[in-house]
């Protein structure tokens, strides 16, 4: 069974284009987004807006481990 609807893959499509053309602009600072990563995650939270079928984002994010070992 897909993840992803019919929906979700259009508005990623729609940001990714934007991208490419240098129009696609993240939420709050308005900066010109550069990165593939971003765009595609623009994209599935505008189509978890619109109410596509998407599976729920992922809370947190794992990061490397900058302790320093004794």
């Amino acid at each position: 069974m897909a993840r992803y609807g019919k929906k979700s893959r259009q508005k990623v499509k729609k940001a990714m284009h934007e991208r490419k053309r240098g129009k696609l602009r993240s939420g709050r600072s308005g900066k010109k987004v550069k990165s593939r990563r971003q765009a595609i995650a623009i994209g599935l939270s505008e189509a978890r807006r619109a109410g596509a079928k998407v599976p729920p984002r992922k809370k947190g994010r794992k990061r490397k481990s900058s302790r320093k070992k004794k």
